[in-house]
């Protein structure tokens, strides 16, 4: 919105939108069109590119980032919440890359980001799921890169690390992570765009979340997943405070 594009935004929750669309306009004079919907639901990309189809939107810039994440153990988990995860961070992003990027390459010109995280470079114990949908996020968009990067159009994986979102409540995450060194919004999606514009395949903020990426592919990889153990192993919820409240 601050580079001065109009944009489509898409989400379960019709309020949320609203406020943050009353926001842009307020902040950056953007026309934001909100389009419900959810994108667990494998019918509602097709539905959701009928309806920007339908309204005569030409959409330049694509980004994928609806995803959420989940700890468990593999004996807890819910399976239901796995096809969600699935679903969501993996089909859809699928799902609408394939249905808007051929308009994109016709014209010449466009942009993709799609949303992966620091946990694609490694497997993670606890989030097993989360972990290989965001491997699969990095090298979907990577190949994507190479195939389209001499036809004017920038496929872009960006990978956070620990952001300044709900993420971390929805994840039931062990509370103690949350303590941990944060990026704001805004300066990931900085390090988005100047990727972009410089045609960039990966984007990863912060060089924190460079060196992680970077260690864990020279580190043994039992060693990487047997570490990641002791950050992401579920804890009790009196295990959970002591560890909040202890100094």
């Amino acid at each position: 919105a601050a580079h001065g594009m109009h944009l489509v935004l898409t989400a379960r929750r019709k309020e949320l939108l609203e406020k943050l669309a009353d926001e842009l306009h307020t902040r950056h004079g953007t026309k934001t069109e909100i389009i419900i919907g959810d994108l667990t639901d494998p019918a509602e990309p097709q539905r959701l590119c009928d309806a920007i189809a339908a309204k005569g939107i030409q959409i330049e810039l694509l980004i994928n980032n609806a995803g959420f994440g989940w700890v468990s153990t593999v004996d807890e988990a819910e399976v239901s919440r796995m096809k969600q995860l699935v679903q969501l961070n993996i089909a859809s992003v699928t799902e609408l890359t394939f249905l808007l990027l051929p308009a994109m390459l016709l014209r010449g010109h466009g942009g993709i980001i799609n949303v992966s995280s620091v946990a694609a470079f490694q497997p993670v114990a606890y989030m097993p799921v989360y972990a290989a949908s965001k491997a699969f996020v990095l090298h979907f968009s990577e190949a994507l890169w190479a195939e389209c990067r001499d036809r004017g159009v920038t496929v872009t994986a960006l990978c956070p690390g620990t952001t300044q979102t709900d993420f971390f409540d929805v994840a039931n995450v062990p509370g103690w992570l949350k303590k941990h060194e944060f990026s704001t919004p805004e300066q990931v999606v900085k390090s988005a765009l100047k990727a972009l514009e410089r045609r960039k395949q990966i984007a990863i903020p912060g060089w924190r979340n460079r060196l992680i990426a970077f260690s864990v592919r020279l580190a043994r990889r039992k060693m990487v997943v047997l570490q990641s153990m002791r950050f992401f192993r579920p804890r009790k919820k009196d295990e959970s405070s002591s560890k909040i409240t202890k100094k």
